[in-house]
């Protein structure tokens, strides 16, 4: 009986927790109408499929990223005109370590999940989109535009003389690794990071944004890329 009664409290226990999980999925943290003064900037999120990336380009009148992080930075490639660059947070071993998800150490991915971990910025050009990958686009006003902006140049690990400090490049011809601030666990994920970003831009996000989907399921800023 005792086992019995042991079992039943588990998977009560279980059941809660994933109801809790599912409502955090489900619910929005905005409800009603939320429409942005202005649509003026377009930004893409990129689902990775287990993993978030912001997409902004790389200047229009209101900030130029070139002049932040120098685009002869970035990558191996010796084309640097890009038009875009996507940034995506998240734990410096597991990034650094895992080029697909179809490779994922289960050390260095239990690491990350249930130990505070040192974390990395993954920043990469594009000339135009891949469509390999799922995107999703809204458009933003300048002015949240700038929050966001503020919030991803505030990722970056600076050091002692206030430089950005590159880790080494990516897997790509023109993606690099950079030093970021703050601690990757499963209390802080890379969505949870790409959530935080989006709210300062008052683009809609879950209460629970520590999957990929649940950012691509609520993305809504009340101005739609057409």
């Amino acid at each position: 009986m005792l086992k019995q009664e042991i079992f039943y409290r588990f998977i009560i226990v279980n059941l809660c927790f994933a109801t809790l999980l599912a409502i955090g999925y489900l619910i929005p943290r905005k409800w009603g109408n939320y429409s942005q003064t202005d649509c003026t900037i377009p930004i893409y999120i990129s689902n990775q499929g287990i993993h978030t990336e912001i997409i902004v380009p790389v200047k229009n009148e209101y900030f130029n990223w070139n002049q932040y992080l120098p685009l002869t930075e970035i990558g191996r490639d010796t084309n640097f005109e890009y038009e875009y660059l996507s940034f995506g947070w998240g734990d410096r071993a597991f990034m650094l370590e895992t080029p697909t998800s179809k490779g994922i150490n289960p050390v260095i991915a239990f690491k990350a999940l249930f130990l505070p971990t040192p974390s990395t910025l993954q920043i990469q050009g594009y000339l135009v989109f891949s469509r390999n990958i799922e995107t999703k686009c809204v458009k933003i006003s300048a002015e949240n535009y700038l929050r966001m902006v503020n919030f991803i140049k505030n990722s970056f690990q600076l050091d002692a003389a206030g430089n950005k400090m590159k880790i080494s490049y990516g897997y790509h011809n023109n993606d690099s690794f950079y030093e970021a601030k703050g601690s990757y666990s499963i209390l802080r994920t890379c969505n949870d990071w790409t959530a935080e970003a989006l709210r300062k831009a008052e683009v809609n996000t879950p209460l629970w944004s520590t999957l990929s989907s649940s950012i691509m399921f609520h993305l809504n800023s009340g101005c739609e890329c057409s």
